[in-house]
């Protein structure tokens, strides 16, 4: 499909009916980062994608850094799940969670998005904090919650992009207790443990900052 796509947008640019704009530039850069990775994406590899010179691509898009931006927001848009009629915050919380974990390893380079300030994750993190406060959350505490299972996600996903299998199984009663490696079962046993743990930790923190009498 990737070369059908691309053999359309070099015939529309020899008839001259090609009207290059920013959402077909990162269409082109998203193919070519799933392809090979971020070190294959620059202004010259995707304007040979899109069969024209680099010169518009930095009139409509930026520079090379605004075009990995531009790559990081698209795959982590509308990132949020529905959330479900009368689903408590916490099991909410974990699907988000695996949402993110989700769309940071179809990334493979965690260079792309593991910085933690991108405004989509900010976009991202809106369905997760109104949870929260529909649960009794104040504002500061469910942003800060949110904060936290962000760069959690974001860290294991970075982390996780370069773990190795063992090279050798040993007698193990623990998901990523053999210090040889970890496969992939026990990596997403492991994740799943590690959002409980903050889960546990950020609902904890709610009861003892709810007086009693609202319990």
């Amino acid at each position: 499909m990737t070369v059908k796509t691309s053999r359309s947008r070099k015939a529309r640019a020899k008839s001259g009916d090609f009207e290059l704009d920013a959402e077909e530039i990162v269409d082109a850069a998203v193919e070519i980062f799933h392809e090979g990775g971020l070190d294959a994406v620059s202004m010259r590899s995707v304007s040979s994608r899109l069969g024209v010179s680099p010169v518009p691509l930095y009139s409509r898009i930026g520079n090379r850094e605004a075009l990995v931006d531009a790559i990081a927001d698209r795959l982590l848009e509308d990132l949020a799940p529905a959330h479900r009629d009368n689903e408590p915050w916490d099991a909410y919380a974990v699907r988000w969670s695996r949402e993110l974990r989700s769309r940071l390893r179809q990334a493979r380079d965690s260079r792309l998005i593991v910085w933690p300030g991108r405004e989509a994750y900010v976009e991202a993190t809106r369905p997760l904090v109104a949870a929260m406060r529909r649960d009794g959350f104040v504002a500061d505490a469910a942003v800060q919650a949110c904060r936290l299972l962000t760069w959690a996600t974001v860290g294991f996903g970075a982390v996780e992009s370069g773990a190795e299998p063992p090279s050798r199984r040993r007698p193990r009663t623990r998901p990523g207790g053999d210090p040889g490696g970890v496969d992939r079962s026990e990596i997403d046993a492991l994740f799943d443990m590690h959002i409980r743990y903050l889960l546990e930790g950020i609902g904890r923190d709610l009861a003892a900052a709810t007086p009693s009498s609202e319990r």
